[in-house]
């Protein structure tokens, strides 16, 4: 694991009333030290239940989706060389101008560039990220620093995760990691979304 970790902020937008999420969708800019460009996702979420993947994946092919695009990615260039984000008005024009039709007319035309234009923003975060290797994969070791549920103090996330497009792969991956981290003492059972921690926190 490397010693030095890289800095990325990241924030969310959303309307107050939470149309965006509440619709499955997920709209974040990002931006890591040292980069000079913004990276815009729009990423459209499918729960699972009981461990049902095909459920999901058959819910998501119906609203006409496959694996390769329940998440879309642009990158722009806008001349920072400093870890910040922009406010409201530059990050409102940055996702209206790069929105996927699939996110702009999922419910209606251009449902979601007029959610974006009344969107306000669900941080920043600046977290922290560390990438190793665990059984021949790349691990990803997340450090995300979050107001705690009263805002009056800050609570630390720490998420391990790899990538793999092998489902059997991933279930005992999932397993033998949970294993390691258990056996140090460093597991908590227990799931906590970011995304929607830093949507009811901020």
């Amino acid at each position: 694991m490397p010693q030095t970790a890289t800095k990325i902020n990241v924030q969310f937008l959303d309307t107050c009333s939470k149309e965006i999420s509440t619709a499955g969708w997920s709209i974040r800019i990002r931006k890591a030290e040292g980069d000079d460009k913004f990276e815009l996702t729009y990423k459209k979420r499918y729960a699972i239940t009981g461990g049902d993947i095909d459920t999901a994946l058959t819910i998501a092919n119906k609203d006409d989706f496959n694996a390769g695009t329940t998440k879309y990615e642009a990158q722009v260039e806008w001349g920072y060389e400093e870890q910040t984000l922009s406010g409201i008005i530059d990050s409102q024009k940055m996702l209206i101008d790069e929105a996927p039709d699939k996110f702009d007319n999922f419910k209606f035309n251009k449902w979601g560039t007029k959610a974006i234009a009344v969107s306000r923003i669900f941080g920043p975060v600046l977290f922290s990220r560390y990438i190793g290797s665990w059984e021949g994969m790349p691990l990803y070791i997340e450090i995300w620093p979050l107001r705690n549920s009263k805002g009056t103090d800050i609570e630390y996330i720490v998420e391990a995760s790899f990538k793999t497009k092998d489902r059997a792969t991933a279930s005992t991956g999932k397993e033998k990691l949970a294993a390691c981290l258990e056996s140090n003492g460093w597991f908590l059972a227990k799931d906590s979304l970011k995304t929607k921690l830093i949507m009811e926190r901020y």
